[in-house]
């Protein structure tokens, strides 16, 4: 298997649980926090397209869709305190930025040959990840380092376990 197949088959499995996490929660569910000083599932959402999308267009500039006038700014740690729902997207407006970015993502890793995946990777992000197959990795699996965190919000709803 090529490095991107399983770049490949890592986001669709994080597309499976993300998506299966979400599907039954409703607008107001998104805004709960699963602790003290947890940010909510709105936040996390908005946050994860904001920063894969910013790593996404580091790998290969214009590459991922644009997003809504002032997304980035709703969804930066300076706004992760915020619970007033009003400063935070629907559900289906998430599940539909987020599609559109998986879209691109997919589309991104077709064009990058393994030669591309051992590039440096842009400037900015070479500290923690000196490669573009390394950076290439965050995208498919940073949603994944957040996932984790909706499963306490999920079982205090009494929702079913989906995975």
């Amino acid at each position: 298997m090529r490095a991107q197949e399983v770049l490949k088959a890592s986001l669709k499995m994080t597309q499976r649980v993300y998506s299966s996490y979400v599907s039954d929660l409703t607008d107001e569910e998104l805004m709960l926090r699963p602790g003290p000083g947890c940010n909510h599932i709105a936040w996390q959402l908005g946050h994860l397209i904001s920063s894969n999308t910013s790593i996404l267009n580091a790998v290969l500039p214009g590459a991922a869709p644009s997003l809504p006038e002032g997304f980035d700014q709703k969804h930066g740690k300076s706004n992760s305190a915020s619970d007033d729902p009003k400063d935070f997207l629907t559900k289906d407006q998430y599940v539909e930025l987020f599609s559109k970015l998986d879209e691109a993502i997919f589309a991104a890793i077709d064009r990058l040959s393994e030669a591309d995946l051992d590039q440096p990777s842009p400037e900015a992000w070479r500290g923690k990840f000196p490669t573009i197959g390394s950076l290439a990795v965050v995208l498919v699996a940073h949603t994944m380092m957040h996932v984790g965190q909706w499963v306490p919000i999920r079982r205090k709803l009494q929702k079913p376990v989906l995975i």
